[in-house]
């Protein structure tokens, strides 16, 4: 049924006019509906120029922002030694599964990353983002962070890390995801056992720590392909050698226990088999 209905009355002239009739049966001139009108247009014109200002996006933003500055607290609980990294990856988990997806997309501004990025023919480009106009976003994150970008059939490489804890969220689209536990470490090789080999689509996650899921490979199955990624580094001096990643070949030789004997390469090398 409509919500106003016109009817014709007749006015002290005796020419025929209309006048709304509102729901209810009172009656609305037209100077009173003008008004009514000019008003309605007047608040939607207001609200149309505070959010293309950015005004009405800090209360929208504010969650996402809420999630971040959670994250650093993380951060600065594992670099202050309250959080082992297994507790830190576990927490880290339960994070990520409770981001607003599309609002991480928004404050990373993932469509103009995606305009501006060459996605290379191999291996992945590493964007930056500015998270400074997100509500709540702390001055200092206390974390990396950096998203990662591929073409089909393109990869992150396959590689370890030493001091560091890492966490990837996939933005848009979707990739086989393998992860190995980094169980031994010799002059030419490292030795793992498998722990993960499945499909990521967008909003599933995987963390890393030096105790477990150490080893990881990204494949692109769709034709780009978007991770989100943080990373805390040095967050363990008790750790030998230096941090960074640790290049090795997954496909080697299977032996005992349903390990791998994964030879050590070059970032050269790797990216040219795998990348």
């Amino acid at each position: 049924m409509p919500s106003e209905t016109l009817r014709p009355t007749v006015s002290s002239s005796h020419a025929p006019r209309l006048e709304n009739l509102e729901p209810g049966g009172v009656r609305e001139t037209r100077r009173d509906f003008g008004a009514r009108m000019l008003k309605s247009l007047i608040t939607y014109g207001m609200i149309e120029t505070l959010w293309s200002q950015g005004l009405l996006a800090d209360s929208h933003g504010a969650v996402v922002g809420k999630w971040f500055a959670e994250l650093g607290e993380l951060a600065r609980g594992l670099k202050d030694r309250k959080l082992t990294d297994r507790e830190f990856q576990s927490r880290m988990e339960d994070l990520y599964r409770r981001v607003d997806l599309s609002e991480l997309i928004q404050a990373v501004k993932l469509e103009e990353l995606q305009r501006s990025a060459e996605l290379p023919d191999n291996g992945a480009i590493s964007l930056g983002f500015d998270l400074k106009k997100v509500a709540g976003i702390p001055a200092d994150l206390g974390f990396g962070k950096q998203i990662f970008g591929l073409k089909k059939g393109r990869s992150i490489v396959p590689h370890g890390h030493a001091n560091m804890c890492t966490g990837f969220i996939v933005l848009k689209g979707s990739f086989r995801g393998r992860h190995w536990d980094r169980v031994e470490t010799h002059s030419d090789h490292y030795l793992i056992k498998p722990t993960i080999d499945r499909t990521f689509t967008p909003g599933a996650l995987s963390t890393i720590s030096d105790h477990k899921d150490n080893v990881h490979w990204f494949e692109a199955l769709s034709d780009t392909g978007f991770v989100f990624n943080v990373h805390v580094v040095n967050y363990d001096p008790t750790l030998p050698g230096a941090t960074g990643r640790l290049y090795l070949d997954p496909e080697g030789e299977k032996v005992d226990g349903g390990l791998i004997r994964a030879r050590k390469m070059s970032v050269t090398e790797c990216h040219r088999k795998y990348g």
